[in-house]
């Protein structure tokens, strides 16, 4: 067994901005788990991450004479784990000629570091199994959510008991539900037909609300009075969240606290939907949608009949904003007023559906200390040099600034 995890971020990485510019592909959080956390449980070892280097700073790499190396974007299951861990020596695994895992030794480790080729490894190529699961689209995230809420409640719950739920909770379904001992839920409607219910430590589940699993909330994490959630939808820590919500997932500490609705999305950390807001799912012609690509500078079919909104971290909007279907939000945007916003916001956008300035830098950190400081955390100097460089490379975007 291979003594030192790396997870590394391949080519598919700008498929994923505008949610990686802060962070490396693996600490997406797809299911209850971050993919990074996942491998983690199932390989009883600590990660590091071969990523962008402006992230390296915060993400570091550790290695070692042992590395065991696996594509961040990828999804564990029991299957690959057991085929990872068994690796020899410079031996790989294949999927469609792209690299999903490979154990390393230092020589051959620094080949992969440079880019160099790697032709001595030798290994598997397993491009005809179909359980394989990249998260290598952003609609992926929300797409692929209910099967690893799944996974991840067998992996957090196993050989574990459940918190006894409380009488004043109606339950239905003959699913599974595990309420972590620390959570707190009372009169609420918790429907597990579709799928199973995880409710983390110091979460909060108020009264009134109504989720339909398959569900997952990590730790902190609040639903509040009335809520009404449909499956499969994950809150990652620290998320407050009202209103209607459907098949979404919230990375961690943002919140949709009031009324509106928000479906098929994705909202990073530290995002905040203002009242009433609501985001379009579905076109009023039922075609396919279109999502921006970074990596095609231009919109991309996604062969997707339902997707919302992708927001990256920090991004706030004013109360009854209406997004329309597809649209994707850069990081530290702030959007208000009336009308429909554009489907591409750029990352640092300040404004509405009547036009944009840039968001100044030293604004931004002001908003973001304020907001981070309400939960007892601190903008550190490291993530101000990651903003900082997303600024720049984002520049190119805000179209108004040439």
């Amino acid at each position: 067994m291979p003594t030192n995890l790396i997870l590394f971020d391949d080519d598919s990485r700008d498929k994923l901005l505008p949610l990686v510019y802060t962070r490396p592909v693996c600490h997406l959080r797809v299911g209850i788990l971050t993919i990074k956390e996942k491998w983690e449980k199932h390989l009883a070892v600590k990660a590091s991450y071969i990523t962008q280097e402006y992230l390296s700073k915060k993400f570091p790499i550790n290695i070692s004479e042992d590395n065991l190396v696996i594509n961040g974007a990828l999804l564990p299951t029991k299957k690959l784990v057991k085929l990872f861990s068994k690796l020899k020596f410079n031996e790989a695994v294949i999927f469609n000629d792209e690299l999903l895992a490979a154990r390393l030794d230092s020589k051959q480790f620094q080949k992969l570091q440079e880019d160099s080729p790697i032709s001595e490894l030798s290994g598997y190529d397993i491009s005809d199994d179909s359980s394989i699961r990249l998260v290598d689209q952003l609609y992926k995230i929300y797409t692929l959510n209910g099967n690893e809420i799944e996974s991840d409640f067998d992996l957090i719950t196993s050989n574990r008991v459940s918190k006894k739920i409380d009488k004043s909770n109606t339950i239905i379904g003959d699913g599974r539900i595990f309420v972590e001992e620390s959570a707190q839920v009372e009169g609420a409607y918790l429907n597990t037909k579709n799928g199973s219910i995880y409710i983390g430590n110091d979460a909060e589940v108020m009264e009134g609300s109504m989720i339909r699993g398959p569900f997952g909330m990590q730790e902190h994490a609040i639903v509040k009075m009335g809520t009404k959630i449909y499956g499969p939808s994950t809150l990652g820590p620290y998320c407050k969240v009202g209103g209607e919500i459907s098949n979404s997932v919230l990375l961690g500490y943002s919140n949709k606290g009031h009324d509106g609705y928000l479906g098929n999305s994705v909202l990073g950390e530290w995002c905040n939907i203002g009242a009433d807001t609501n985001t379009s799912n579905l076109k009023n012609n039922y075609q396919n949608i279109k999502l921006w690509s970074y990596k095609e500078k231009r919109f991309v079919q996604t062969n997707q009949q339902f997707c919302g909104l992708i927001m990256a971290d920090h991004a706030k909007s004013g109360i009854s904003i209406m997004f329309n279907t597809g649209t994707v939000v850069g990081v530290a945007s702030n959007i208000f007023g009336t009308g429909y916003p554009r489907n591409f916001i750029p990352s640092f956008a300040w404004g509405s559906a009547k036009g944009y300035e840039t968001y100044k830098l030293e604004k931004a950190f002001e908003t973001m200390e304020l907001v981070m400081k309400r939960r007892g955390m601190v903008l550190k100097d490291e993530d101000k040099e990651i903003l900082e460089h997303v600024f720049r490379i984002s520049a190119q975007y805000r179209s108004w600034d040439k």
